[in-house]
Formats: C-alpha cells, sequence, structure tokens
C-alpha cells in the first residue's frame, strides 16, 4: 500500500520490512530511516537514475562525505541542499510519492 504522505511513510517503519510493492527507491530510503544505511546505499547503486543519484548523495551527505555527496548531487543536477538531512529525507519521500510511476 502506497503511504499517503510522510508521516504514514514514517509509521511505516515500525514494521519488520517495507511493503513489498514500494519501488526500490522509497524502499532504500526507509532502510536508512531505519538505521540500515548500508543496506540503503546496496539498493541505491542499482538504481541508474537521477532519483537513485540524489538518494545517493543524500546517503553520503549523511554519512559526512561531503565530497562523494556533491559528485552524486551533480549526477542528479541537484545543488548542494541547504536544508537539515531530517528535511532531505522528508522531500525525497514526498518527492516519490508524488510520482505518477509509483
Amino acid at each position: 500500500m502506497k503511504p499517503v504522505d510522510y508521516n504514514h511513510f514514517l509509521k511505516n517503519l515500525s514494521r519488520e520490512n517495507p511493503p513489498r510493492e514500494w519501488p526500490l527507491a522509497l524502499k532504500a530510503l526507509w532502510f536508512d530511516a531505519k538505521g540500515n544505511w548500508d543496506f540503503s546505499h546496496d539498493i541505491v547503486q542499482e538504481l541508474h537514475s537521477d532519483l537513485g543519484s540524489w538518494i545517493h548523495a543524500y546517503l553520503h551527505r549523511k554519512e559526512g562525505d561531503e565530497f562523494n555527496a556533491g559528485y552524486w548531487y551533480g549526477k542528479a543536477h541537484k545543488p548542494f541542499p541547504k536544508i537539515s538531512i531530517k528535511e532531505e529525507l522528508k522531500e525525497l519521500v514526498e518527492y516519490i510519492l508524488s510520482s505518477t510511476d509509483f
């Protein structure tokens, strides 16, 4: 079931696994939000798109590797954000939820 909004996404963090029907990009963010950065990173390494690059950038920014994050923001055609990591997670989730490809 598609989350209706960011808060619904957060409520799904109590689950053992993300819903099977979610796209990989949303699953990657779910694993990151659950504290499994490594598995999230493994997923995004297989997402060869601007969205995959944006999530990749977010993950490296979160780990504190601004140089690597900058590379991935460039591949995603995004400027380095001035918002918090928490705000960027929300922005990413809302972007995916608003996608017509969900």
